[in-house]
């Protein structure tokens, strides 16, 4: 077979591929692509832009555009275990100081996203865009504990967090840690150990136990 023939095929398929990756790519940032992988965050996007579907589409596909190719790192499980034990910290914590509590939480998850490679908490809204594109059917519990630290200590009874308030964000955040926390499924055999024993899978406050105090 001679040189030319050998490179005229090699070109060919690197064609086929490129065509390939570009079909699968306009496949997932389509309409029906979009809902797929967002779920929740499509709407919750749709509704923020006050209906326009069109408008949240390019919202969510130029997300995709900046973030999709992004890797997460997998967690050491020294570093499972030390995340798990501040979680479990902030709950105990969070009878006698919610604020605080909520607090504690939200820079937890800020810190373990970064660590798992998603942009650097300072950039809260990139960090969250690129949270949605990767864990989009929990992030929105990331944004309620947000904004509940974010709220007004001093300000009217509307403007507050209250006490159910931020108890609701810290459990809807949980599957978000959950989530980043866990190792994936190539690492969970090997280091299932490390975390068990302080998340157990469990949302805190279940059932009728620990329930904080109203205020």
């Amino acid at each position: 077979m001679s040189t030319g023939l050998i490179i005229a095929i090699v070109i060919v398929a690197a064609v086929v591929v490129v065509a390939a990756l570009l079909a699968v790519r306009a496949r997932g940032s389509g309409p029906q692509g979009l809902k797929r992988r967002f779920g929740p965050e499509y709407e919750r996007t749709v509704a923020q832009h006050g209906g326009d579907t069109k408008a949240a589409e390019q919202e969510l596909a130029e997300r995709v555009q900046r973030h999709g190719g992004l890797h997460e790192r997998e967690l050491e499980p020294a570093e499972r275990e030390r995340y798990a034990a501040r979680w479990t910290t902030a709950q105990e914590h969070f009878v006698d100081s919610p604020r605080e509590s909520v607090a504690e939480i939200d820079r937890l998850l800020a810190e373990l996203a970064a660590d798992r490679g998603f942009p650097a908490g300072a950039d809260y809204e990139e960090q969250v865009a690129a949270l949605s594109v990767h864990h989009a059917a929990h992030v929105d519990g990331y944004r309620r504990v947000h904004r509940a630290v974010q709220a007004p200590v001093g300000g009217s009874p509307q403007s507050q967090a209250g006490t159910e308030e931020m108890r609701t964000a810290m459990i809807e955040a949980r599957s978000l840690f959950d989530d980043l926390v866990t190792p994936s499924s190539h690492e969970h055999g090997r280091h299932r150990a490390g975390v068990g024993a302080d998340t157990g899978g469990h949302l805190p406050w279940s059932a009728d136990q620990s329930r904080p105090k109203e205020s």
